[in-house]
Order: C-alpha cells, then structure tokens, then sequence
C-alpha cells in the first residue's frame, strides 16, 4: 500500500510540474490543483497508513493515526480550492480582456530596445 500512495503522490506530482511549465492559462491551473493534491496526499500520508485505527488514542487501543495530518489536509483542501477559485476567475477575465489565454507577454507590451529609446528622445528634445 506505501509503494501504491508513493507512486501515486509522484505521478501527481509530475504530472502537476509538467502542467504548471505550459504556455497556456487552463493547464497551468490544473497543474497547480494537481500538485497541490499531490501535497495533500502527501501530507494525509503522514499520519501513518493505519486501517481502522482510531484518530485518537483511546483506552485498549495501541494503534492510533496522528488526527493533526488530517486537520492540515481540510484546511489545505479549503483553501486550494479557494485559491483555484481566484485563479480562474483572473485567467477568464484576462481571456474576455485579452482574447487569448497565453501566459506570455506579447511583443508589443515588451520593453523597446534602447537603440529605439534613444531616438525617440531625440525626436521629443526637437521638438
């Protein structure tokens, strides 16, 4: 069962990795709501993989999971989703705003080369 989580926590953790390096807004989000599964996962995973053990310790039982694991895996669950949330919302209104979800600066927002700063300044101290 641990060689199953570890393998899953690390094909997630790829998959979300390869997703984030995209040029696109779409897969840059599912990568990073993939890798922060893969975190959760990855943090449920430490609180022991115990098959009907109680969170708590309790009278006669010797076994118990670690309950602060779990607590960190809901509160990382809330706020991935509110943060993936955000995220779309941001991309979608650069996508009506822009037309394109492309991650990259276009060409006409890039700095001018100095060269081109140069000559426009000259331009403006004629006139």
């Amino acid at each position: 069962m641990e060689i199953l989580v570890a393998t899953a926590i690390g094909v997630m953790s790829a998959v979300g990795t390869y997703l984030i390096l995209r040029r696109r807004a779409f897969p840059v989000i599912l990568g990073m709501t993939m890798f922060s599964y893969s975190i959760n996962l990855f943090l449920f995973s430490t609180g022991r993989l115990v098959v009907n053990a109680p969170p708590i310790l309790t009278k006669g039982v010797e076994t118990y999971t670690d309950p602060l694991p779990q607590a960190l895996v809901l509160t990382a669950i809330v706020i991935s989703f509110g943060m993936t949330a955000v995220t779309v919302m941001m991309s979608l209104g650069a996508f009506i705003t822009g037309g394109d979800d492309r991650i990259d600066m276009p060409a006409s927002d890039l700095r001018p080369e100095p060269k081109a700063v140069a000559r426009a300044g000259k331009k403006g101290d004629q006139a």
